[in-house]
């Protein structure tokens, strides 16, 4: 079995993000990377998939040279194999990172053979556009189920459950798949020491294309305006106690 997980390089979670004077960037001056929280859970499962069933893994991406970091973050902890589409580092609308991915997946596959399961997250963690995974699968020729927080592998075929406010919606469908993954699909493991180390060694392959400009054109950035909540103090000791009371009553608990 061969497992193909896509990841793309993004803001911390929780990071302030500044903008640049023009609106055009993100100020990255002392701003830290990660992974998409969906897409660590896609990386656990294709290293889990692998452990189960035999086969290979592998990692990939576009972006910036800087992004080999997220790469070799999947190789610490278990992913075999890493490859770069790279890119100037300019930001990509969904239809062009799609064209860039599919490019680069044909040229893996005519390469080393296809892929059984491809993963992506459900969204990234910056742009959320749910967009890239199905316009890869449209691409491909392959079935695509997102919102997905089980997987399981029977024969040539792969079980695929997304979560509903009733239970679990259960999807079969046939290998070659893609798959858009949710986090809590599983717990993402921590690299271990072996496993930095390894990934420090890796190499991360390169495959080139030039992806076709999509139809989306970026104006200009905007920030949300920031929500600040104030702490109020009612007191101490017994003397906050009727003021306390009374936020309850107002709340109507009793």
């Amino acid at each position: 079995m061969r497992v193909l997980v896509c990841v793309k390089r993004v803001p911390a979670p929780g990071a302030r993000i500044a903008l640049t004077p023009d609106r055009q960037e993100i100020d990255t001056k002392n701003l830290g990377f990660a992974t998409s929280p969906h897409e660590e859970c896609a990386v656990e499962e294709a290293v889990q998939l692998v452990s189960d069933h035999g086969g290979s893994s592998t990692v990939l991406t576009m972006g910036a040279r800087e992004s080999e970091e997220q790469l070799r973050y999947a190789v610490s902890v278990g992913i075999d194999a890493a490859v770069l589409i790279p890119t100037d580092g300019s930001d990509l609308d969904p239809q062009a990172t799609a064209r860039g991915l599919v490019a680069g997946i044909t040229v893996l596959e005519e390469r080393d053979g296809r892929f059984d399961v491809i993963l992506f997250g459900n969204e990234s963690a910056d742009s959320g556009g749910y967009q890239v995974g199905v316009r890869v699968a449209r691409s491909l020729g392959r079935p695509i189920v997102s919102g997905i927080k089980d997987i399981e592998l029977a024969d040539d075929e792969l079980i695929a459950k997304r979560e509903i406010p009733s239970g679990f919606e259960v999807y079969r469908l046939e290998l070659p798949a893609v798959l858009a993954v949710r986090e809590g699909l599983n717990l993402p493991r921590y690299p271990t020491l072996p496993g930095r180390l390894k990934s420090r060694k890796a190499e991360v392959a390169s495959v080139d294309v030039v992806p076709e400009v999509g139809g989306q054109h970026k104006v200009s950035f905007e920030s949300p305006p920031e929500q600040e909540s104030q702490t109020v103090k009612l007191g101490e000791g017994v003397d906050a106690v009727p003021a306390i009371v009374e936020v309850l009553e107002t709340l109507g608990i009793k």
